[in-house]
């Protein structure tokens, strides 16, 4: 029997509209680059949602190569073809999940409590959890035994307000993260508005913003790889 393959898994938001109707769907790159990294260390990866079924996609750029192999890609649309919630999953079948964002992941990810239940099962088991963007919203509601927030006294960034303003959501979204972690004991911390900024608490890994996400994949898939480190060009090879 071959041996297992090592496993991530990738959360994705299923809202389609933003209350202003804009678009919403989970940002492309922030699923494609975990996506990729896992392919090019011969991983297995899964989709979770917080509805069955295809999930709604944002952000696409087909000029980049790793949303364009993911597009293209047969396995990836099966695999989101199969999308369940994260009740359907085990946590012990992982070793590192990926949030994406997108902005309707603060609309779905918080409320889902299969999806923070899961996350924090697999939290307490040691797994990596590497979250960006609106997708850290998906930590808000995830307790530790005795109701202890998973965020409370860990360091993490996210989309700020400053930078909803800045996109012109700011009158849309339900909340801001930056003061929701901060009022759950997390240690927030911003870099600068739309640029890369990456903080790791042990096995949490935050990243700000879209332009954040491949160093957070990287970032991740080093500590559950250890010895085995992605490939060079990694981002542009053939899946």
């Amino acid at each position: 029997m071959p041996p297992r393959l090592r496993k991530g898994l990738i959360v994705l938001s299923a809202v389609e509209r933003l209350p202003n109707g804009r678009p919403a769907g989970y940002w492309l790159p922030e699923a494609a680059y975990p996506w990729r990294a896992l392919k090019a260390m011969d991983w297995d990866f899964e989709f979770v949602s917080t509805s069955p079924g295809v999930p709604p996609v944002g952000g696409v750029d087909r000029s980049d190569p790793p949303q364009r192999m993911f597009l293209g890609d047969p396995l990836v649309r099966t695999r989101l073809e199969r999308t369940t919630t994260a009740d359907h999953k085990d946590p012990a079948d992982f070793e590192v999940v990926f949030v994406a964002g997108g902005h309707g992941a603060v609309l779905d990810l918080p409320g889902d409590k299969r999806l923070s239940d899961f996350l924090s099962a697999f939290h307490l088991r040691g797994g990596v959890i590497a979250a960006v963007c609106h997708g850290v919203a998906a930590l808000l509601e995830v307790e530790l035994p005795g109701g202890v927030p998973l965020v409370a006294g860990r360091r993490v960034t996210a989309f700020s307000a400053r930078e909803e303003h800045a996109v012109g959501l700011g009158e849309v979204v339900p909340f801001f993260l930056d003061e929701v972690l901060t009022a759950r004991g997390a240690l927030y911390e911003a870099g600068d508005p739309l640029k890369r900024h990456v903080v790791r608490d042990g096995n949490l890994v935050t990243g700000q913003n879209p332009a954040s996400a491949l160093e957070l994949t990287k970032v991740a898939m080093a500590i559950v790889g250890g010895r085995e480190q992605l490939p060079v060009n990694w981002l542009r090879r053939a899946a």
